[in-house]
Parts: structure tokens; sequence; C-alpha cells
């Protein structure tokens, strides 16, 4: 009788931790995509040196674009639960806008696993972070009249 009162218990107090765990689990599938502060962290831990100015998601959360105070931009991709973080040098992507206005597909010529479609939740942010692509494409020594980035005053 105890033994058998003993075996439930446990088998009660296993479905508990399970069930704890698989909460768990699906919470942090949901809310991680969009964790900006994790997005801060990993981006800081990579480029120490890079103040982020402004950062977008894409829709699915799975990248995120980096604007840096000095009109730089970076590239953060989702992979198994952090970023992987990378600064955009000019000439190494090419870009082409998607039909619904919302995203682009970007081709990384030095990045080759970082490519792909990126959508995001509206044509005005997609439009802000081609901007920046934009800016960031044109090394400044190859600036035909020597001036800074149009966005720096921005």
């Amino acid at each position: 009788m105890l033994s058998s009162i003993l075996s439930w218990a446990f088998i009660g107090f296993l479905l508990m931790v399970l069930a704890y765990y698989s909460s768990r689990v699906t919470a942090d599938e949901d809310n991680s995509s969009f964790d900006m502060g994790a997005a801060l962290i990993d981006f800081n831990r990579a480029f120490p040196n890079e103040p982020i100015r402004s950062l977008h998601f894409t829709a699915d959360g799975s990248a995120a674009f980096i604007r840096t105070f000095d009109n730089r931009a970076g590239f953060m991709r989702r992979i198994k639960g952090h970023f992987a973080c990378r600064m955009i040098e000019p000439g190494h992507f090419f870009v082409e806008a998607l039909p619904n206005g919302r995203g682009f597909k970007m081709e990384f010529t030095n990045l080759p696993p970082y490519r792909g479609v990126f959508e995001f939740g509206s044509t005005r942010e997609a439009a802000e972070v081609s901007l920046w692509l934009l800016d960031n494409y044109i090394h400044p020594e190859d600036r035909m009249d020597g001036s800074a980035s149009p966005l720096q005053s921005a």
C-alpha cells in the first residue's frame, strides 16, 4: 500500500516537472525572437566599441539590423538561442527589394550562410533599414565629393 502511494506520488512529481519544463520552453520560444535586451547584449559582446543607435527586427524575429552611432550597419541572425553578430562591410553585399515592399533579399559576398529574405513588420521599417544599407554600401573613401554620410545629420 505504501509503495503504491509513493509510486503515484513520484509519477505525479515527474508530471509536474514535465509540465513546468514544457511551459518554460514554449514561453522561451514565443518571447525570445523579439528579445531586444538579449540582442543588445549579444551585439555589445561582439562589438564593444560600437554603440547602437537603432535596431529593427524582422517580422519573424529571426534577424535584426543595427545602425551604430557612426552610421555603420550591423546584422544579427538568430542561431540556436543567441545572435550571431556581424558588421556589414561596404561593397560586400547585394540587396534586391521584395515585390510587397516590406523587405528585401540580401546576399553577402563575404558571409554566404547569412544570406536570406528579410521581411519587416512594415514598409517604413524596410525603407529605413534599406537607407542604412544604401548609406553603408558606398565606402566613405569612395564618395565623389568626399563628404560625410547624408544620414549623419539625422
